[in-house]
Parts: structure tokens; C-alpha cells; sequence
């Protein structure tokens, strides 16, 4: 792995440890199920609005498991060199 590459999971994993990160991890959980919501729903338009950003919430929410991922195959591709 690269210096920056090293950097850039070191960076992240610092933050996903921060007290922020599970504040907000928090928030987006509690904001998701009011998206999630189809009664709240206007119409079609509003349907796929709602289904962008339960697709971003998600994202975030899955975000460590994403990085740990990538930085596991990073370490793995190393050692194979």
C-alpha cells in the first residue's frame, strides 16, 4: 500500500472510532425511518426522491463496512506481491 493509501484508511478508521461518527450514524438511522415511510408518500415523483435518499443514507450507513473491505483486499493484495 501507498503512504497515501495508508493514510487515507487511517483517516477513516479514526473517524469511524469518533463520537461524532456514531452521533450521526444515529441520526441518519432515526432519519431513514421516516423516509422509509410510504404513507408520508405524495406521489410517484416523491417515491423515487424518498428511494435517492434512502439510497445515500445507506451508503453512509454502510460506509465502515465498505472501507474495512477495501482495506482488507488492499493488505491482501500486498502480501501477495
Amino acid at each position: 500500500m501507498t503512504p497515501e493509501t495508508e493514510k487515507y484508511f487511517r483517516d477513516l478508521n479514526d473517524m469511524f472510532r469518533s463520537e461524532g461518527w456514531k452521533i450521526l450514524l444515529g441520526d441518519i438511522q432515526a432519519s431513514a425511518m421516516g423516509v422509509n415511510s410510504i404513507e408520508n408518500t405524495k406521489d410517484e415523483q416523491d417515491l423515487y426522491y424518498r428511494k435517492g435518499q434512502l439510497a445515500v443514507m445507506n451508503n453512509i450507513l454502510n460506509l465502515e463496512t465498505q472501507v474495512s473491505a477495501a482495506q482488507e483486499q488492499a493488505e491482501e493484495s500486498d502480501a501477495e506481491d
